[in-house]
């Protein structure tokens, strides 16, 4: 990988996040795994210089993050602000639902996924 995309350092960070993935993440990841949503290929806890992402699809440079109560705290709308400008400057969509979304309506989420994939592949 280059020196932006899973770099050693951020490693057991990303393997934390897979071994403690929310429940929100879990219902997400069961439905996008294996190339299940339009033939996509994503990985879950993928990191982008020192930011790691829910998921990720290299071929469409698509990263999906879902905002569970820590992006919620006060000072979390600055950094997740940051993070997701850092993360467009390279050249990745960013998109992003709260858990809330995904709990109460996980077939819309999955159908604005769906839709995002889609208007990449035009």
């Amino acid at each position: 990988m280059t020196q932006l995309y899973n770099k050693d350092s951020e490693k057991d960070k990303r393997r934390l996040l897979r071994q403690n993935i929310t429940k929100a993440e879990k219902l997400i990841w069961e439905k996008i795994r294996d190339r299940q949503l339009e033939n996509c290929k994503f990985r879950r806890q993928y990191s982008i210089d020192k930011f790691v992402i829910d998921f990720y699809s290299s071929e469409l440079r698509l990263a999906i993050e879902i905002d569970g109560e820590s992006h919620f705290r006060e000072d979390a709308a600055e950094c997740d602000k940051a993070r997701q400008e850092f993360i467009e400057l390279a050249g990745i969509k960013f998109i992003r639902f709260t858990n809330n979304d995904v709990y109460a309506n996980l077939s819309g989420v999955l159908e604005s996924i769906a839709q995002n994939i889609k208007n990449l592949r035009k």
